[in-house]
């Protein structure tokens, strides 16, 4: 079997954080001038692509750096508390007992990453966390990993739930896989047309052995 180099996105992915993430993004709406999402909305920004989210708030682009710096602080009192995806552990205890070399690119802090590991027993799972505060995507944040670890293109697997993943993977040559159990649906997943498309993280076996 030939060794992917397989790198996740974290919130939503790997982490349960979405309900985490939409009360703290409530609790900050006034601060940064933008519209608290109401449960029956949630719905509708899931079908959403990442530009069209931010366009519906009506937060000015500008601010947003800023305001995922308060998000990533009010969630560090929240991490350890949180669960990963049903499924996902096993998913990556198998991957990497394959041989498989794991990582992870976020938005979210390297110390809520890392906390977020040791408090679920799945530290020991990945050989990297890189983390950057993107607005639309992260190819720059991917392609400067391939680099810096020597990771040929055609090794590297990304996976990841919303759109601006695929995007991002896209424009850095990669593979991707977008799993519908975090934040964006199947639907507006799906039209971003990803190299392989999953609902269960025990899929992740299988496409993997695809690419």
């Amino acid at each position: 079997m030939i060794q992917k180099v397989i790198i996740f996105d974290f919130d939503g992915t790997v982490a349960d954080t979405l309900d985490a993430l939409v009360v703290i993004a409530n609790r900050l709406a006034e601060e940064f001038g933008y519209i608290p999402i109401a449960p029956e909305e949630l719905a509708l920004l899931r079908n959403l692509s990442s530009r069209e989210v931010i366009n519906y708030s009506g937060i000015s682009v500008f601010r947003i750096p800023f305001l995922v710096k308060r998000v990533k602080a009010a969630l560090k009192n929240k991490i350890k508390e949180l669960k990963p995806i049903l499924g996902i552990k096993e998913a990556l205890i198998k991957l990497k007992s394959e041989g498989h070399r794991l990582g992870i690119i976020t938005s979210n802090s390297q110390e809520n990453v890392r906390d977020f590991l040791n408090a679920n027993e799945l530290d020991n799972l990945f050989e990297f966390i890189y983390s950057g505060v993107t607005i639309f995507g992260k190819t720059t944040i991917i392609n400067n990993v391939l680099r810096q670890k020597q990771i040929k293109l055609q090794e590297a697997i990304y996976v990841g739930d919303e759109t601006r993943d695929i995007e991002a993977s896209k424009k850095a040559n990669i593979k991707v896989v977008a799993v519908t159990w975090g934040f964006n649906s199947q639907e507006v997943l799906a039209q971003q047309n990803p190299d392989f498309l999953i609902n269960h993280p025990s899929e992740l076996l299988e496409v993997v052995k695809k690419c």
